[in-house]
């Protein structure tokens, strides 16, 4: 089936502005802004074959991000399970709608407070929230010397529900202020900015160390006693641990279904020397080189932005722990404890491909008989994950970054199966964009579902950076980019030296074939039809030499390069691995173009 083009894209640059305009080009398609049930805006259109609507974009893309969906006086919280929770001292507004996890409604206090009533002296609690989700426009700012006095303020005020004191500032907080907002969670690690926001409630609603100091002596001499017991029970019970902790320690691990180990938080803080050796990072967490009790060195990944609980976490883990191949990084274990989840892999000492590709040390420089040997063994990986597993599993994001190698360079595809796992069907589209823009498929902008043959395309544009040993697209001192696969196709066309594509570092030591090959084989890849690109099944045929390739058409996103004599702008940043590329995704501004040539 062809991708349905049925938005045009333009993009104006001039001295005053940037930006990009999209418009559909079919009046008879339907489309759609709809306000889902979640919060989120979103817009759909209508596929008449197959009678269904389909998400074309949404925002916000996070499920805490959507304004007061958690309702008043409630924390939202992406890893916890559920992620609506009320703040101490705070109930339900509706016990009913929470159990069906409507969470608008919000909380209210356990205990109405009275302040009038001098009995009933009122306390706070403490909550951290992003300076950003407060409403900063209905802020009743009093001067105060210290935290102190604006807390005694707070007190003093029957209306005050809460405060706060930032940068020597107090603001006094009312129920209208915090009624429409729901706060978020930020870990103490996050780089998000935030401050204590401190809640009042009523102090019976708030445990307390209990204080017999002053009690009867016969209560007193009871309770010495009932403390020595508790003491001697206490003491059996800490043997008992060490005891039973030696046994794990000598154990090591508790295995589970499949193989996989379940790993105990603290043992892999133990193992990563509290998370101190940072391997890389991207849309899915970070990455931390670990040594286990066993002295084999490890991978562990710190997942983020977990939405699901531990039951169904364990499940998924589960399913990615079945999948095993040569050419697929083997994942040992997980742990799953509270908010902490974390997946632990084989650790691959050569690293990731972009090191060596995009590197300046020339130790890692890979020769093209090993970089033929990468591009075998990945396209191996993704006809086991497309075609051999249970279920078609997408990887959404193949790119260097996510290519390792062993002691042998024999490459390893990691972060299979993680699409699912951190929840991407909040938000699709936006959510699957964290990455590099620059390997994402046309039809990520066309509003259809994305199958295997996305994959397809991103591998094809791997392969060109392969043969470059550069990212495709480079950026000039003036912001204008050669974008290397109109390079290729025009060498294809004209039948031109193969070999003065190759990466100059290899000094043209290639065999010709194999870099013809590899190069038409991309050109397939990247055909901005779907039907039009090959399966990695014949991809892997064609490697192997198994079957002939010919000579590919030039897709209409490279041939508007060819043709097009002004230079093109790309957008460059950072990569999720803090690693430079270009994250300009060359669909867009290809529509673009071709949306204005074709008027």
């Amino acid at each position: 089936m062809a991708v349905p083009y049925i938005y045009n894209f333009s993009y104006i640059d001039n001295a005053n502005e940037s930006y990009f305009t999209y418009w559909s080009t079919n009046h008879s398609v339907i489309s759609g802004m709809f306000l889902d049930v979640s919060g989120q805006m979103q817009q759909q259109t209508w596929k008449e074959s197959s009678e269904q609507w389909y998400l074309f974009f949404s925002t916000p893309k996070l499920i805490c991000d959507v304004y007061a969906r958690c309702g008043a006086f409630s924390i939202c919280n992406q890893q916890t399970s559920p992620f609506c929770n009320c703040l101490t001292g705070f109930e339900p507004t509706s016990q009913s709608d929470w159990n069906l996890s409507e969470f608008s409604g919000g909380c209210v206090r356990k205990t109405k407070l009275n302040c009038r009533v001098k009995e009933e002296k009122p306390e706070f609690i403490v909550s951290f929230v992003p300076v950003k989700y407060l409403p900063a426009s209905h802020e009743n700012e009093i001067p105060s010397l210290d935290e102190s006095a604006c807390r005694r303020s707070c007190l003093d005020d029957c209306s005050c529900d809460g405060y706060s004191f930032f940068l020597e500032r107090c603001r006094l907080w009312n129920n209208e202020n915090l009624n429409n907002i729901s706060f978020v969670f930020v870990s103490d690690d996050s780089t998000v900015r935030k401050f204590e926001l401190n809640i009042k409630v009523a102090s019976k609603d708030i445990q307390h160390p209990i204080n017999d100091i002053h009690k009867k002596n016969d209560k007193v001499n009871l309770a010495t006693v009932v403390g020595s017991i508790a003491g001697v029970v206490f003491l059996f019970g800490l043997i008992f641990l060490i005891i039973c902790r030696k046994k794990c320690i000598r154990v090591g691990k508790t295995r589970m279904e499949g193989s996989l180990i379940a790993f105990v938080y603290r043992d892999l803080q133990i193992a990563t020397k509290n998370f101190s050796d940072k391997l890389g990072g991207g849309g899915f967490g970070s990455v931390f080189k670990g040594v286990l009790r066993d002295s084999s060195i490890v991978a562990v990944k710190k997942l983020e932005s977990l939405s699901q609980g531990e039951k169904q976490f364990r499940s998924e883990v589960s399913t990615i722990g079945t999948i095993q191949h040569v050419n697929l990084v083997r994942l040992r274990g997980f742990c799953a404890q509270g908010s902490s989840k974390l997946l632990v892999y084989d650790y691959m000492p050569n690293g990731s491909l972009d090191s060596h590709l995009f590197g300046e040390k020339e130790d890692n420089l890979l020769n093209w008989k090993t970089r033929y040997e990468i591009a075998l063994g990945i396209a191996r990986g993704l006809v086991y994950l497309h075609e051999k597993c249970r279920d078609c599993i997408i990887h959404c994001d193949i790119k260097p970054e996510n290519i390792l190698l062993d002691a042998d360079f024999c490459p390893k595809l990691a972060d299979f199966g993680l699409a699912k796992l951190v929840g991407r069907e909040f938000s699709r589209v936006l959510t699957t964009f964290r990455g590099t823009k620059g390997y994402l498929a046309p039809e990520w902008l066309s509003g259809v579902p994305v199958t295997a043959k996305a994959d397809v395309f991103s591998y094809g544009m791997m392969l060109f950076e392969l043969v470059y040993g550069k990212r495709n697209a480079e950026q000039s001192d003036d912001s204008t980019s050669k974008f290397f696969p109109s390079l290729v196709a025009n060498v294809l066309m004209v039948g031109g030296d193969i070999l003065s594509l190759l990466d100059s570092r290899l000094n043209r030591e290639a065999s010709v074939e194999e870099v013809t090959k590899i190069c038409k084989v991309a050109c397939w890849c990247i055909q901005d039809e779907e039907d039009s690109r090959p399966s990695m099944s014949l991809v892997e045929q064609i490697l192997e030499g198994v079957s002939d390739v010919n000579m590919p058409p030039v897709p209409r996103t490279v041939k508007l390069f060819l043709d097009n004599m002004e230079p093109i702008v790309f957008f460059t940043e950072s990569s999720s691995n803090e690693s430079p590329q270009v994250l300009g995704n060359s669909s867009a501004v290809i529509l673009s173009k071709s949306a204005s040539s074709s008027s």
